[in-house]
Order: C-alpha cells, then sequence, then structure tokens
C-alpha cells in the first residue's frame, strides 16, 4: 500500500510567487507576534492542487487508474484557475488554513463549472476503484500555511492588517496534467514523488 492522492502540480514561476506572498504574510504576523501563536508554512515546492486524497492505495491499482483517469481527460480542455484571493479555513475569527485561490466572482463562471465537471468525473472513476467520493463540491484552493496554536491571535492580526481585503494577483495556474503523487510521512514533513500524470492528449 502506499499513501497517494491526485493533484495539480504548480510551474516554478508559480511557485516563486508563492513564497513571496508567504513571506510577506510572516512578515505581517510576526509584527503581532504572540507566544501563542504556531503556524505550519508549506514549502513553496510542496504545495500543489488536491484534486482528490485517495489514501492506501493497493500498488497493483496504480496503473488501471492511470488508464481511467487518462479516458476522463481525454477531449477535455485545458482549464486555468486564476490565483488572485488570500482565504482562510473556517473563519478568519479562527483560521486553521491559511490559502490563496480564485476569486468568488471566478467560482460563479463557466470554467469553475467546467472544473467542477472534471471533478465529478474523477471522482467516479476513482470511485469504480473503491475509492470513497468527496461527499462535497471541489474548492479549489493552495495551502499555504496551518495554524496550529493561536488561530484567534492570527485572526485578529490578519483582520488588523487588512491583507484579506486586498486582490492579489499571481498569474494562472494550469489545470492540466493530473498527476498521481504518492505521499511518504516523514518527521520533516511530508516527501512527494509524482508517479504518473494525465493529460487530456495523452503525450505518455
Amino acid at each position: 500500500m502506499i499513501r497517494a492522492f491526485l493533484a495539480v502540480e504548480l510551474s516554478d514561476d508559480l511557485r516563486d510567487r508563492i513564497r513571496l506572498v508567504q513571506e510577506d504574510l510572516r512578515q505581517r504576523l510576526g509584527r503581532e507576534s504572540s507566544k501563542d501563536i504556531r503556524i505550519t508554512w508549506v514549502q513553496p515546492s510542496s504545495i500543489h492542487l488536491t484534486m482528490k486524497f485517495l489514501g492506501d492505495t493497493d500498488e497493483e491499482q496504480i496503473e488501471p487508474l492511470r488508464e481511467a483517469v487518462q479516458r476522463a481527460m481525454t477531449g477535455q480542455g485545458v482549464l486555468h484557475l486564476p490565483i488572485e484571493r488570500l482565504g482562510v479555513f473556517p473563519r478568519l475569527q479562527q483560521p486553521r488554513v491559511l490559502w490563496i485561490g480564485p476569486s468568488e466572482q471566478w467560482e460563479q463562471g463557466d470554467d469553475a463549472k467546467r472544473l467542477t465537471e472534471r471533478h465529478r468525473v474523477v471522482e467516479d472513476r476513482c470511485q469504480a476503484f473503491g475509492f470513497a467520493p468527496e461527499g462535497r463540491p471541489l474548492s479549489p484552493h493552495l495551502t499555504l500555511a496551518r495554524v496550529k496554536e493561536g488561530e484567534r491571535h492570527v485572526g485578529q492580526a490578519l483582520a488588523k492588517s487588512g491583507v484579506m481585503d486586498r486582490p492579489i494577483s499571481l498569474g494562472m495556474l494550469v489545470m492540466e496534467p493530473i498527476v498521481l503523487m504518492k505521499s511518504e510521512l516523514r518527521p520533516t514533513g511530508p516527501v512527494y514523488t509524482k508517479l504518473w500524470e494525465a493529460r487530456g492528449n495523452d503525450r505518455n
């Protein structure tokens, strides 16, 4: 068994821009530092957009799953996801996750509908292999950091800085290919290894 998930990778340029956003947030939160705050920042090299978390996966399923996801992707065009908003989960008053992603306006548009459809098709293919569906729509986002302690202090600092109200413009995340990632949990953090990729037009 391996621990695995389906995802979309980022370009090096986008990772560099994300690194700058993280540094800016570190500085803003550092000015409001509290000994009660503990935040784990995601390494830019590890940031990705998760399409489907699979969990423990039989290694014999790896290749058949690639073929199934490839069929799901065939004929689908490239989607572009604008990275233009800083957000938090679950709420600003007590954030547990800091993320960046598309604007609320984009989420109401046609590209968002196409992404939802692509996610549904991938979910269907995975369910055929016994993976339980998420049971909720895809919420496209890139996780920047996880707040381990001091959620209220972090929420107050973010609100005070005004950073949540400012649009950001980091460019587009190209939503192709979908890749299968192997995830190994180590004391220094997770290590991801790409096992395969599936594109709209198979170039493997």
